[in-house]
């Protein structure tokens, strides 16, 4: 339910975040955070848990599943010149896992110090990781309100009804009578063959965004592939490989809470070397080459019968697991229209967070029936499936910024010959 509940809001959050203004949803979201933090913090109640759960913005597996991540990431890519994008999301993610990274450890050790030394409750001891929660919550809502202008929205500027022009073959005759326009009437006139529509319409509009054809094409395709990378990451969540390597190996909490903080840091300062690789190679091809390793070490993971052999695979999976997500993020961005990527990230995230929900179900399954290493299997075949069918799918795609950028180039060489 916790799941489902972060969801829906994150859904509509972003979904609306660009017509009810980025700042304004970040600064609820942020506020959603810290009570729901609190509640945990100071509540034993169940009921009155449950609803924080559901109301407020926790994750239940780790991951951001709240309305920041794809209003960031819009916000970044409009700020950012398509040239160095790349660069800026990679540092993003390195960020993000950094503090990731820095999280787990710090939950880990603090939680079994003050249960060992202080001889604190388990309950009480999570009490106060939920209050830092609540604190770093209240911490990100001031800094959502000292946000500047530039953070929201350019106004669309007619895009999406001229990319649908360009995506529908019939209204070809449209465009090419408008283009005569300009010569011979002001610019008021093409606005006035829509005035016959319903103004009631166009009112509605105002609140959810528009996706044109060709955007929602390639969103239904990412989504698909997303799903089953997705599904196959929560097969093999941070937990359950923490579970996997307790079971197998013994190793207490807090030397795996290093280990995870380890393999964090590899994979947040690996986006750098992707940023480095995108430029040579392309974004997609990055994206493939780097990820496909990781599926590999995956699926190799629960082979060795001692622990170095195994924390080794994980360490050379980390050293690629995430290389792909800077050049992901730009190619999405890159994708589709500007006043689109809100709404768009937004929908992607949701793909995948309730894609991997389904993978710790299975995974539980197999662990059941002591079969653990089909679970690693299966989710390196689906993330090699996912990297060549990426490869399949997009080889060979151009974005709209590099079809605006050839036509533009074009049309400079035109009027000078």
């Amino acid at each position: 339910m916790t799941l489902w509940g972060d969801v829906v809001i994150s859904f509509f959050l972003t979904l609306f975040a660009d017509r009810l203004g980025r700042r304004r949803v970040l600064i609820l979201g942020a506020a959603l955070m810290a009570a729901s933090g609190l509640v945990f913090a100071l509540s034993a109640n169940y009921w009155v848990l449950v609803a924080a759960s559901i109301l407020g913005v926790i994750s239940p597996s780790g991951n951001e599943i709240g309305p920041f991540k794809a209003i960031e990431e819009s916000t970044l890519s409009q700020l950012s010149p398509a040239a160095i994008r790349s660069d800026i999301f990679a540092w993003y993610i390195l960020l993000g896992n950094a503090g990731t990274a820095c999280g787990m450890v710090m939950c880990g050790w603090l939680v079994e110090w003050l249960q060992t030394l202080s001889g604190w409750s388990s309950t009480r001891a999570y009490r106060v990781i939920f209050g830092l929660y609540a604190l770093l919550g209240l911490l990100k809502l001031g800094l959502s309100m000292i946000l500047s202008e530039t953070c929201e929205p350019e106004p669309p500027k007619q895009e999406y009804q001229q990319a649908t022009e360009l995506d529908d073959i019939e209204t070809k005759s449209l465009l090419s009578s408008d283009d005569e326009l300009p010569d011979t009437q002001p610019q008021p006139q093409p606005p006035s063959k829509l005035t016959p529509a319903p103004r009631a319409l166009e009112k509605s509009r105002s609140i959810i965004p528009s996706i044109s054809p060709a955007s929602r094409a390639i969103l239904l395709k990412l989504c698909v592939l997303f799903s089953f990378d997705s599904f196959a990451s929560g097969l093999a969540t941070a937990t359950w490989l923490t579970y996997f390597f307790i079971i197998k190996f013994s190793i207490p909490e807090g030397y795996l809470g290093t280990l995870f903080f380890t393999t964090s840091i590899i994979a947040a300062l690996s986006n750098l070397v992707a940023s480095s690789i995108s430029k040579r190679i392309g974004l997609l091809k990055t994206m493939v080459f780097t990820h496909l390793p990781s599926a590999i070490f995956l699926a190799l993971i629960p082979l060795p019968s001692t622990p170095f052999p195994a924390m080794t695979l994980l360490v050379l999976r980390a050293c690629t697991q995430n290389m792909d997500q800077a050049p992901r993020q730009s190619f999405l961005a890159a994708a589709v229209l500007p006043s689109e990527r809100t709404a768009v990230m937004g929908v992607v995230n949701v793909v995948k967070t309730l894609s991997q929900s389904g993978g710790p179900v299975l995974t539980g399954w197999l662990a059941g029936l002591n079969k653990f290493w089909i679970a690693f299997l299966i989710a390196g075949a689906l993330k090699a499936g996912y990297d060549l069918a990426m490869l399949k799918m997009f080889l060979g795609y151009r974005s709209r910024e590099e079809v605006e950028d050839r036509r533009r180039v074009l049309g400079t060489r035109e009027g000078v010959a």
